[in-house]
């Protein structure tokens, strides 16, 4: 029944509607008065219903014609999105950004990055994993990604074929949850008091891998290859440990977490590199997102 349905007579359906008259219609589309009747018509036939009552001087939706004309609307909506996608993909193509992203890169800050490409280059498509440690440069090494977002202290796993470049930083915070012994010390804590108490510690779990760890005050650890666990088990009361001050924000306002003041040592805020393999350039749509994500300072 709908194989004889056009979007332009679609278009003259609604514009009459709209328009409430043929002629009107006939102007809004700029096309010929009959011509419209005809799509009408022509319609009306394709669908087995009158679209508009037929005893009334003014064109009036008939019951059948105002439920279907929401239809038509979005018929022709999703006509128009196709044929803008269209002109975007003859101006550019489909341009694929395939990336590993270490899992304490700030999300917020991510989310926020995809956001404003998708709006700039609606036709990309994201192939975006979400590693740990040296996990980022080894799928850039293994071909799966071209890009890695990597920590600047983790070891290059073969600095050979693997260039880094400077992205950002964000500052770290040493927090626990108000219910451990920590959180009511009553001055800043030394390494002897931290490493009496376990500490969690996100690590690599790639086979082979260094076990990288950074600020590590003792013996007492539980290892862990989530920060999304590690941020539940912070929660919990489980240890204290360090973590990405955007992640633990609403957490420290809603006291859910605490900061501990520490004496221990100073921790650097966290810095990120951008990885890809030597003598590759970015492409324009990786370019883009490499400065989206560097603008997280800015």
């Amino acid at each position: 029944m709908l194989d004889g349905v056009t979007i332009n007579q679609l278009r003259a359906f609604v514009a009459v509607a709209d328009q409430g008259s043929f002629s009107g219609a006939a102007r809004e589309v700029k096309r010929a008065q009959s011509a419209i009747s005809h799509a009408i018509t022509a319609l009306e036939s394709a669908l087995c219903v009158e679209l508009f009552e037929r005893n009334t001087r003014k064109a009036q939706l008939s019951p059948a014609g105002r439920n279907l004309l929401p239809d038509a609307r979005a018929v022709i909506s999703r006509t128009e999105e196709m044929k803008n996608r269209a002109g975007s993909i003859a101006r550019i193509g489909v341009p694929l950004i395939s990336i590993a992203v270490d899992v304490y890169f700030p999300r917020a800050h991510l989310t926020d990055c995809l956001r404003t490409l998708q709006a700039d280059i609606p036709t990309a498509v994201i192939d975006l994993r979400m590693t740990t440690m040296q996990g980022g440069e080894n799928l850039v090494l293994d071909g799966t990604c071209s890009l890695a977002v990597t920590i600047a202290d983790v070891p290059e796993g073969n600095p050979s074929a693997i260039e880094r470049h400077w992205l950002c930083e964000t500052p770290m915070l040493t927090v626990c949850a108000p219910s451990h012994p920590l959180a009511s010390h009553p001055e800043p804590v030394s390494v002897d008091e931290f490493s009496r108490h376990v500490q969690l510690v996100v690590t690599d779990n790639q086979p082979g891998a260094e076990k990288t760890q950074m600020a590590v005050a003792g013996e007492r650890q539980w290892l862990l290859n989530d920060l999304s666990a590690k941020h539940d088990f912070l929660k919990a009361g489980l240890g204290w440990g360090h973590m990405p001050s955007d992640l633990i924000a609403s957490d420290l306002a809603s006291g859910a977490l605490v900061e501990i003041n520490r004496r221990a040592w100073h921790i650097r805020p966290l810095t990120f590199m951008i990885s890809r393999r030597k003598g590759r350039d970015p492409s324009a749509c990786e370019t883009k997102l490499i400065e989206l994500f560097g603008s997280v300072n800015g």
